[in-house]
């Protein structure tokens, strides 16, 4: 009988889900091409899995980069405003039907091609909305969550389309996520 329990219990938690290690984003627009991104579960593993469950789910296909600063950052993931030929006067004040995350402050650097959460004001709103470094900003560092790093594809960030003014907000037509996919 315990034989069998075992055997149970080990059938379960190899069938349970498991966490992705990455993601791929096609995008489509001024830059064109497919982003890598490995995701850090070890660093962040609630962020990892909301952004990975929304990934499976399609919700950031179709989501713009909303938010573009030259020599700092670009931001997506506004699953809720921030679609294509949506408002984009609302793109990058939504988030998804899911719960706002606990921050996951690390000893992660903010350097380029980091990959971490956004967030409003409060350490602790985390959502779905994300943004990909262009230089170091080591000023970030354990201030926002670090969630993942390019691994492939970084030319494809550099081509982001850039926004206007201080703030980077889009004008005309962004950049957008076409497709994205969690790989193994």
């Amino acid at each position: 009988m315990r034989n069998v329990a075992c055997v149970l219990v080990s059938g379960l938690l190899l069938a349970g889900p498991a966490l992705a290690s990455g993601l791929e984003i096609d995008v489509q627009g001024v830059a064109n091409g497919t982003i890598t991104i490995d995701l850090l579960e070890d660093v962040a593993p609630n962020h990892v899995a909301q952004i990975t469950a929304l990934a499976e789910a399609g919700a950031y296909d179709g989501v713009v980069f909303h938010r573009v600063i030259d020599g700092f950052m670009a931001q997506t993931g506004d699953v809720q405003h921030g679609r294509l030929g949506g408002n984009m006067a609302l793109a990058g004040t939504g988030s998804s039907d899911r719960p706002n995350l606990i921050a996951e402050f690390s000893d992660e650097s903010f350097e380029r091609g980091v990959v971490g959460m956004a967030r409003a004001s409060d350490p602790n709103s985390g959502n779905s909305q994300f943004f990909i470094m262009f230089a170091p900003a080591t000023h970030l560092d354990g201030q926002y969550t670090v969630v993942g790093r390019v691994t492939g594809g970084m030319d494809v960030v550099d081509a982001i389309k850039r926004g206007e003014g201080p703030n980077g907000a889009m004008i005309g037509d962004p950049d957008v996520m076409a497709d994205v996919r969690v790989i193994d």
